[in-house]
């Protein structure tokens, strides 16, 4: 473990979704910045090192980056092996490549370790298969919060046919609905709203798209959440749920 700063995915919330590489990297830790949504449990791999808290979560007060970027600088120029470890994916809306472009720019080197991103292992989590054939050629993973506030080409988004896996959108539901049936998606198009997934917290609700914002309200959706959005959303095992409710 020769790298000064790794840049390491925990995954989505499940202790035993995360790699080995990430395991043995952790092992070989001396201090480790540890994002807010990482389980508590993946430290047992590090016992070794010393742990700061560094957690970022959007609507609450949350470590600045440009502090955090200079913990990275300061422990790697100390000779110190720095793990970064984020939830999901480190470069799935982890800010990973920012970090990875920042140190480079500072003469550190750094390595990458994959992990598992909170969208597929919600739709694992429920049997959703993001691609199927003859129902949904690709998959589109998204972010409803933007820095300058822009909005993605939702038309294009719609023409594409790609099942679209929509993060950190809970709190902007009624205006993505109001988006996507401009940009020309079917009202009845299935949405999947996942909360919490891979956790024993789980839980999910199946919709439409016509009506995501409403059920949200009477599911009381609350982040961290992911929501599915295509045809393929009603293939999984909520697709019963659904069953039941339109007989009730």
């Amino acid at each position: 473990m020769n790298t000064p700063v790794w840049l390491v995915g925990a995954g989505p919330g499940d202790p035993e979704l995360i790699t080995l590489k990430a395991v043995r990297v952790l092992a070989g830790a001396d201090v480790v910045l540890v994002d807010d949504l990482v389980n508590p449990a993946l430290l047992e791999h590090c016992p070794q090192a010393r742990i700061l808290r560094v957690g970022k979560r959007g609507g609450c007060r949350s470590t600045p980056q440009d502090f955090i970027l200079r913990l990275l600088l300061r422990y790697a120029r100390q000779g110190r092996r720095v793990v970064r470890l984020k939830g999901g994916d480190p470069c799935i809306f982890g800010r990973g490549g920012e970090e990875a472009a920042w140190l480079a720019r500072h003469g550190i080197g750094c390595e990458i370790v994959n992990g598992i991103t909170a969208g597929l292992a919600a739709a694992s989590a429920f049997a959703i298969p993001l691609t199927l054939r003859g129902q949904a050629r690709g998959v589109t993973l998204l972010t409803a919060h933007s820095e300058d506030g822009s909005q993605p080409d939702w038309p294009a988004l719609v023409r594409s046919g790609a099942t679209l896996v929509l993060y950190m959108g809970v709190a902007t539901l009624e205006e993505t609905r109001r988006q996507l049936l401009a940009g020309g998606m079917a009202a009845d198009t299935p949405v999947a709203m996942i909360e919490r997934a891979s956790l024993a917290q789980q839980r999910a609700r199946l919709s439409s798209l016509s009506r995501m914002d409403e059920d949200a309200r009477d599911f009381a959706l609350r982040s961290p959440a992911i929501l599915i959005i295509g045809t393929v959303a009603a293939c999984g095992e909520l697709q019963p749920a659904l069953a039941r409710l339109a007989a009730y």
